[in-house]
């Protein structure tokens, strides 16, 4: 029973990328959300023989490089017709995509493997779940900026084209830093059983998913002006980020694996009470 959910997860997911892409009504777009799974289902099957989530991370930001390069290719014509802001919203996926993928890859490296899929790899169908929803991920979270690359207009450069890199660079930093401070805090060994409560970490338990979710809001916005009718669902991108992160695979399961850890330490209590869950507090 089990194994049909899966696989019905997995079908529900493609279909309702393809749906918001063919809502579209660009046909680059729909090209490249299916590219964007057709890369993870082809993923999964060396990771499912050899048992490895080693580069799944990698993958993902792969792809991300994959879709967003192939959109601009095809809505610049081979490169000769490029707009300077679809350009700029390229590269600042790339940056991110490159930055993440690498920091992902070389953590997992570094520790053996990603607890998370302890569980999951014997499972074909869950596996492939897996998979089918990073390409569910990397579809819904780009498809408003490759909408807006492959528009008739291409990302059009306002206001809110301006206000949306800044949300973008604000929360791209954020990570860096969360993500920096942490891996400096774990690489102390008497660090190796505690929890960071210093730098970012005294503002916010999880602040470097506080930053993806501001990043992703950035290119929404950067996207807003270039969508009209139907390609207004692709604005999903930042509400999916925030559902994945807080419910799905981010804060809930880090969240359990703390309390479970130290749910009777009276400091992580009080880290606990006293500092927000996602959002960084900026007084005291």
């Amino acid at each position: 029973m089990q194994q049909i959910i899966n696989i019905l997860i997995s079908l529900t997911a493609f279909l309702f990328a393809v749906f918001i892409a063919g809502a579209t009504e660009i046909d680059i777009v729909l090209r490249v959300v299916i590219l964007a799974f057709i890369i993870q289902w082809i993923a999964f099957l060396p990771a499912y023989i050899f048992q490895t989530e080693k580069f799944y991370d990698l993958t993902g930001s792969l792809t991300y490089l994959s879709v967003v390069w192939y959109s601009l290719f095809y809505s610049s014509n081979s490169f000769t017709d490029l707009n300077g802001a679809n350009i700029a919203i390229v590269l600042l996926i790339t940056f991110w995509a490159l930055r993440l993928g690498s920091f992902l890859f070389m953590r997992i490296h570094k520790d053996g493997e990603d607890k998370r899929f302890r569980t999951i790899k014997p499972s074909a169908t869950q596996f492939f779940m897996t998979w089918t929803l990073q390409g569910l991920w990397v579809s819904l979270c780009s498809m408003c900026a490759l909408t807006a690359i492959s528009s008739e207009t291409g990302v059009i450069v306002n206001t809110l084209f301006y206000v949306g890199f800044n949300l973008f660079l604000f929360g791209f930093i954020i990570e860096v830093i969360a993500d920096k401070q942490k891996t400096a805090f774990r690489s102390i060994p008497k660090n190796r059983d505690k929890f960071i409560t210093t730098g970012l970490w005294a503002k916010s338990r999880h602040p470097n998913f506080f930053g993806e979710i501001v990043l992703w809001t950035g290119i929404a916005v950067m996207s807003f002006s270039s969508l009209s009718g139907l390609q207004y669902l692709t604005l999903i991108s930042p509400f999916f980020t925030y559902l994945l992160l807080v419910y799905v695979s981010g804060v809930r399961m880090l969240e359990a694996r703390a309390d479970k850890k130290w749910g009777d330490n009276e400091e992580y209590k009080k880290y606990k009470a006293n500092t927000p869950v996602l959002w960084l507090r900026f007084r005291g």
